[in-house]
């Protein structure tokens, strides 16, 4: 009489066949999902215009309510041998072509030479009581190295420019792009055309949209 031979089936190679499908069907699914977002969710692109500042008393204030606007960037101080010179310019050019389709934005910085050391709002006090500035001075701010104001930081790497002493310019459009910069020896008589321009465009548009 011949032996009963009986055969087991392998206790785990369907369970494992299982996990390997589900683990390729994650694997799948995860990767789906990664297209779709990188399709559909595409980080917003920032323009100037969508950061937050702050203002000399440190209140926060969005830039959004530029926009529409030409407005120029500046980093300025008070103790610099450009300082008077740019800041009657500065004020000369925001009488002349703003407040409502241009204006100055100037932001105080201490990163050059030292030759801003005073508190936000001394230097609003400055400005105003010895060039009877009208236009916004802001928070002081850093515009180089990690602490970088994101605001700035967004001038500076738009424009591939980065400022290497006080008083540098950056003229934002009224989408927030940086379309043009100056170094602070240029003469204000060189802005003056660009803004011009940018203020034509502007009521050239608001004429077509009557």
């Amino acid at each position: 009489m011949e032996p009963l031979t009986t055969t087991y089936p392998l206790k785990h190679s369907v369970p494992k066949a299982r996990v390997v499908v589900v683990f390729l069907s994650m694997v799948l699914c995860t990767t789906i999902l990664c297209l779709l977002q990188l399709k559909f969710f595409k980080p917003k692109i920032r323009d100037f215009y969508s950061f937050e500042v702050k203002d000399s008393r440190g209140r926060n204030v969005s830039l959004e309510k530029y926009r529409g606007k030409a407005t120029l960037v500046v980093n300025v101080a008070s103790y610099c041998q450009y300082t008077d010179k740019n800041y009657i310019a500065l004020q000369e050019l925001h009488r002349e072509f703003g407040p409502s389709h241009f204006t100055v934005l100037a932001f105080p910085c201490n990163q050059f030479g030292e030759s801003e050391p005073s508190s936000s709002q001394e230097i609003e006090s400055f400005a105003k009581g010895n060039y009877g500035v009208t236009f916004p001075v802001f928070h002081k701010i850093k515009i180089l190295g990690s602490e970088a104001d994101p605001a700035f930081k967004f001038l500076i790497d738009s424009s591939k420019k980065e400022p290497r002493w006080n008083f540098w310019k950056y003229l934002v459009n009224t989408e927030g792009k940086v379309v043009k910069f100056w170094r602070p020896e240029e003469p204000i008589q060189s802005i003056k055309p660009e803004v011009a321009s940018l203020i034509r465009q502007i009521i050239m548009k608001k004429r077509e949209d009557l």
